[in-house]
């Protein structure tokens, strides 16, 4: 493997999408990552559907360039096996609740013991501490608690169709503090438990509305701010049902937009009556159909733009020029099957002028690879038989 986290080695024992989603990255970057999975109890992400090639094609794309061992962590002679796995592994990440991990015998204190260089990160909806530690949650719990619920649509709050805090919250946090805490290790030779919380992360996004309000300010209501629809920056109906995005908060972009639209007294009333303005764009988009607002912005340089579906998205110019869709092998390419079989992916999204991301294989069936795992840690045939016949473990792969 290539790629700047080469040589990075990193178990898995993560679900669903928080914890997949920052190994993905790190992966895609080329760390080693082993996913680790029940044998008789994997990710539910697994029975997603579309399915492709025997896989679902969301755990297709969260575990792209990962290995997979199926493991009965309930089994001493699993837990042995994460020990021997230990000692050459860099970085654990696990998102049960908390004390689970230690119960199994797999707790942070448990494995440095083993490895005190070890870089041990939990991921959980509330933290390793606080009265909230053993609730459950998800990412509609996450971000209401987190107050960011509270100012995001009109009438009431939103669901979103993205998972912000498990993504933007747990995952891309979780990636920042492992590589943070390996930096540390470099320089000190120390490990450390990283306690990653959703909801803290969450409560993080609040950002601007945030800082303004601790620092003695009015805390934010729903559509009456100037970035959630308080204001002209917010979304507009077309004739036809479709969308329009107006973000032209500067000035030099709001007197483009207003003279695009043929309104160049509407700049005045951005200063002195929001509601009216607010009003006459909607009415004006309102009078024409989408593509009649696409052909006009098209050209018109002032942070307006069209609100695309999905399948509009994947096909756009911009995305399709940074190559924000590819072609990714699917399982068994590697060894024996048909290299013209491929699964299109959203891409990795940052560009690296000198270490590129690879983009190896797509996310496996279970347990694809827990035999060349465990004949990496020295088992042999005769042992790693004895493991599947006890349920240790499960393997996809041809004996």
């Amino acid at each position: 493997m290539s790629g700047p986290l080469a040589g990075l080695r990193i178990l898995d024992f993560s679900t669903l999408l928080p914890g997949p989603f920052a190994t993905l990255a790190l992966a895609d970057l080329g760390a080693d990552v082993i996913r680790i999975e029940a044998p008789t109890r994997a990710d539910p992400v697994r029975r997603l559907a579309p399915q492709r090639h025997g896989v679902a094609a969301v755990h297709a794309w969260l575990n792209r360039n990962k290995r997979s061992l199926a493991l009965d962590l309930k089994q001493p002679e699993a837990i042995g096996i994460v020990h021997r796995l230990l000692r050459t592994h860099d970085v654990v990440v696990e998102q049960f609740r908390p004390g689970v991990m230690a119960r199994l015998g797999l707790g942070y204190d448990q494995l440095r013991a083993i490895n005190p260089a070890l870089i041990y990160c939990s991921i959980t909806g509330y933290g390793q501490d606080g009265p909230y530690r053993d609730r459950a949650g998800h990412d509609i719990n996450y971000l209401a608690i987190a107050g960011a619920a509270s100012y995001n649509g009109h009438d009431k709050p939103a669901p979103l169709g993205i998972q912000v805090a498990d993504i933007a919250g747990g995952s891309l946090h979780a990636s920042v503090a492992i590589l943070a805490a390996l930096a540390h290790r470099h320089r000190t030779g120390e490990g450390q438990h990283v306690d990653v919380s959703m909801t803290d992360a969450a409560f993080s996004l609040n950002a601007m509305s945030g800082a303004a309000y601790l620092a003695g300010g009015r805390a934010p209501r729903p559509g009456s701010e100037r970035l959630n629809g308080g204001a002209f920056y917010d979304y507009y109906a077309t004739a036809d049902g479709r969308h329009f995005s107006v973000g032209s908060l500067e000035p030099q972009f709001l007197q483009r937009f207003c003279d695009a639209m043929g309104h160049p007294e509407w700049f005045a009333l951005a200063q002195s009556d929001m509601p009216r303005l607010k009003h006459e764009i909607a009415s004006a988009f309102a009078s024409q159909p989408f593509a009649h607002w696409c052909a006009l912005f098209a050209e018109a340089d002032c942070c307006v733009e069209p609100v695309l579906t999905l399948e509009e998205s994947a096909c756009h110019p911009q995305l399709r020029a940074r190559r924000m869709v590819i072609d990714v092998p699917v399982a068994g390419t590697a060894d024996g099957g048909n290299p013209a079989d491929t699964l299109p992916q959203i891409a990795h999204p940052v560009r690296y002028s000198a270490t590129p991301p690879a983009y190896r294989h797509a996310g496996e069936t279970l347990g694809r690879q827990s035999r060349t795992i465990l004949a990496e840690l020295g088992y042999g045939d005769a042992d790693v038989a004895a493991l599947a016949a006890a349920g240790v473990i499960a393997s996809g792969e041809t004996p």
